[in-house]
């Protein structure tokens, strides 16, 4: 007796281009001519130019690397100052001691976190004794913020120690080396500074 099954109809194989996730731009692989990168964006998403494409990839992968060791820096600077200082609250006391007097709903808004989470971390700040708190004389209800003594003695001691560290890495450089990336920080921590910063998801 004959089969008489419909065939299942064939599936086109998926090319890479096909299968990649939005945003990502990959190249053609397997016989025939290369073809160049084709870069995916949403619709609301400008485009990286082909010819950028390969930089902006070393971009991402070096700054994620970055991120990824300065969070490990910034929880080693933390037990430097004090062995129960996380590393967010040694983020904080960092920025008070750039901006003191500091208000907390300006430091919430720095550093893009709620109201509970900023007051939080200043609560275990000042229970360690490395901030103080004054009223603030322009609204009563509030407060401004310094580090005490303790905090800044604490504070310079390790950021001593952090130079020592970046002197140890980067001693064999040339000084316009240092300079120059020095700078280039300066100037991408200027622009995410208005942009908002990339890859913090």
């Amino acid at each position: 007796m004959p089969d008489t099954r419909a065939a299942a109809p064939v599936q086109e194989p998926v090319t890479i281009e096909e299968a990649a996730p939005a945003g990502q731009a990959v190249a053609a692989r397997g016989p025939g001519p290369r073809r160049a990168p084709v870069q995916a964006t949403a619709p609301d998403q400008e485009a990286v130019p082909v010819d950028e494409y390969e930089a902006y990839c070393a971009l991402e992968r070096q700054l994620g690397v970055l991120f990824r060791r300065s969070r490990a820096l910034s929880a080693d600077m933390g037990r430097e100052v004090h062995p129960e200082l996380e590393p967010g609250a040694y983020s904080i006391l960092v920025r008070v001691g750039e901006v003191a007097p500091a208000r907390s709903t300006d430091l919430a808004a720095y550093f893009g976190v709620g109201k509970a989470t900023i007051s939080r971390q200043l609560k275990v700040l000042e229970e360690l004794g490395l901030i103080k708190r004054e009223p603030d004389p322009v609204d009563g209800r509030a407060h401004l913020l310094e580090l005490t003594d303790e905090g800044m003695r604490r504070l310079d001691r390790a950021r001593s120690a952090r130079q020592k560290r970046f002197y140890a890495l980067l001693g064999t450089w040339p000084q316009d080396d240092v300079r120059l990336l020095a700078a280039m920080l300066a100037r991408f921590n200027d622009l995410t500074a208005t942009a908002g910063e990339p890859g913090s998801a």
